[in-house]
């Protein structure tokens, strides 16, 4: 322990949770220092990659039989959630450029996942809507969301899967602080949060 670091009090701790972690940082100073401790597997960045890619593919196992990769199911779910309903706005959410979800935007109307109508309140705006055939996607794709990340949490503890969450979420904050607090909102508003049965992300 770093002697010239005075503890944290308590009292601080209960005020301001970051504040001890911050602490903790500063006494103990970055965890990589060299390339050979931040290779391969030591690597948190490479792991996270490695994860997500793991989950897509099951995902999208499971989404081959209604015809489906992961680029199209992705913003069938966007316009399911109602996170976003035109093509610059799904684009965005996305994070695609909007050439490239125009042309899968078509893919999908072509196979009955959705179709495009005329604003109601702005006749120069397209929107989108889901089909009946759309909707099932969703039906579906929530359960597989869930089965994937179930697959990857297997032999976790309740308490340490909402650790880890607690962790993510506190290095997007570092990393994204606008697109941390974006995603909190969200949070706040979505009373069927998929990824978290929390009420929030951790403030630490």
């Amino acid at each position: 322990m770093n002697k010239g670091m005075h503890p944290v009090s308590p009292e601080v701790d209960k005020q301001d949770p970051a504040l001890e972690s911050n602490a903790v940082s500063e006494a103990c100073g970055p965890f990589y220092t060299h390339a050979a401790n931040n290779k391969g597997l030591k690597n948190i960045g490479y792991l996270i990659k490695l994860n997500f890619h793991s989950i897509s593919q099951m995902i999208e196992a499971e989404m081959e039989p209604l015809g489906l990769t992961a680029s199209q199911w992705h913003p069938i779910a966007i316009i399911g959630m109602e996170k976003a309903n035109t093509p610059a706005s799904v684009a965005r959410t996305a994070e695609v450029d909007t050439g490239a979800m125009t042309r899968t935007l078509d893919r999908l109307e072509k196979k009955g996942f959705l179709k495009r109508r005329r604003s109601t309140n702005d006749r120069r705006v397209v929107e989108l809507e889901l089909t009946e055939k759309g909707h099932t996607v969703t039906e579906k794709l929530m359960p597989a969301v869930s089965r994937a990340l179930n697959a990857h949490l297997k032999g976790f503890t309740n308490e340490e899967t909402t650790l880890l969450i607690s962790f993510l979420q506190r290095m997007q904050q570092n990393g994204n602080t606008e697109t941390y607090e974006h995603l909190l909102k969200e949070l706040e508003n979505d009373d069927g949060c998929v990824l978290s049965c929390n009420n929030k992300p951790s403030a630490t």
